[in-house]
C-alpha cells in the first residue's frame, strides 16, 4: 500500500479529508473533478432536506446516514476553495470554533444572562459588533438567507426583529392582527385585482407566521404537517371512491365531502382510543 492509499484509508476527518483530495486529484473520479461551487447548490440543498427528513422519521441509522452526506458537501466545497488557495476545511472548523467561543461570552468569559431571551440578546450585539461598523450599521435583520422557504425565512426576519424588541405583547394581539389581514383580503377580493389580493394574502401569511413563532411553533413544520394530514385525508377520500366503486372525478363534492367527513371521524376515533 503507496503512501497515498494508506492516507485514503485513515478513518476520521484526515481520512475523508484524504479520501476527497484523492477523488479531485490526479487519477481519481473525472466527476468529482468537474464539479464546481456553483454545480454542487443542488446537492447542498437535497441533502439538508434530506438531514430534515431523517429527523422526521426518528431513524437514528437514517439520521446518521444523512449527516454524512451532508458534512460531504462541506468537505467537497472546502476541497475547491483550498485548491484555489483561499481556505481549507481546518479554517472552516477554526472559524466556527473561534465564533462559539466569542458569542458565548456567559460561558467561555464573565458574562452575565439571565434567561435564554439573555443569550440571545447578547448574540446578537456581539454579532453587531462583529459585522457593522460606525459609518454603515448592521440591520437586525440581516444575515437571514434569501435562499430559505418564505416561512422559514418569515419566522427568522420576526424572531430578529423581537430580539431587539419589536414585537406583540400577547397572543391575542398577534390573533387580532390575523383577523385584520382577513378582513383585508376579503376586502381585496371584493374589489378585485389580483395584485392587491396577492399582497394581502401574504401580509395574512406573514401574521400566521408570527402566531406560531409567538407561541413557540415552527411555521413550516405545522404546514407540514397540514400537508401530511391532508393527503393522508384525501388518499382516504380516493379508497372510499375505489370501495364505492367509482373515480373521485366521476362523484359530486358533496360525496367527496361525505367521505372526507368520514375519513376525519375514523382519524379521532383512532387518536382518542390511542
Amino acid at each position: 500500500m503507496n503512501r497515498e492509499t494508506e492516507a485514503a484509508a485513515e478513518s476520521g476527518v484526515n481520512g475523508l479529508l484524504a479520501v476527497m483530495a484523492r477523488l479531485r486529484g490526479e487519477n481519481g473520479c473525472p466527476w468529482d473533478a468537474e464539479q464546481t461551487l456553483d454545480s454542487l447548490k443542488p446537492f447542498l440543498i437535497e441533502e439538508s432536506y434530506e438531514v430534515l427528513d431523517a429527523l422526521e422519521t426518528g431513524d437514528a441509522a437514517a439520521h446518521c446516514e444523512e449527516l454524512g452526506d451532508l458534512l460531504l458537501q462541506i468537505v467537497f466545497q472546502a476541497r475547491i476553495r483550498e485548491e484555489r488557495g483561499e481556505f481549507a476545511f481546518r479554517d472552516v472548523v477554526e472559524a466556527i470554533r473561534q465564533k462559539l467561543v466569542r458569542r458565548h461570552p456567559h460561558v467561555f468569559a464573565d458574562a452575565a444572562v439571565d434567561d435564554v431571551a439573555g443569550v440571545l440578546r447578547n448574540w446578537e450585539a456581539i454579532k453587531a459588533r462583529e459585522k457593522g461598523s460606525p459609518e454603515a450599521p448592521r440591520s437586525a435583520l440581516a444575515g437571514v438567507p434569501r435562499s430559505l422557504p418564505a416561512l422559514q425565512r418569515a419566522q427568522q426576519v420576526q424572531a430578529r426583529a423581537a430580539r431587539v424588541g419589536f414585537d406583540w405583547a400577547a397572543a391575542d394581539d398577534v390573533v387580532r392582527k390575523i383577523e385584520e389581514e382577513l378582513t383585508e383580503v376579503k376586502e381585496a377580493l371584493a374589489a378585485g385585482g389580483s395584485a392587491r389580493v396577492q399582497e394581502e394574502i401574504g401580509d395574512l401569511l406573514f401574521a400566521v407566521v408570527n402566531l406560531c413563532r409567538f407561541r413557540k411553533l415552527q411555521a413550516e413544520e405545522a404546514l407540514s404537517e397540514a400537508i401530511r394530514k391532508f393527503i393522508r385525508r384525501f388518499e382516504a377520500v380516493e379508497a372510499g371512491a375505489r370501495a364505492a366503486g367509482r373515480k373521485p372525478a366521476e362523484m359530486s363534492l358533496a360525496e367527496l365531502d361525505a367521505l372526507w367527513e368520514a375519513a376525519k371521524r375514523r382519524e379521532r376515533a383512532a387518536d382518542a382510543a390511542g
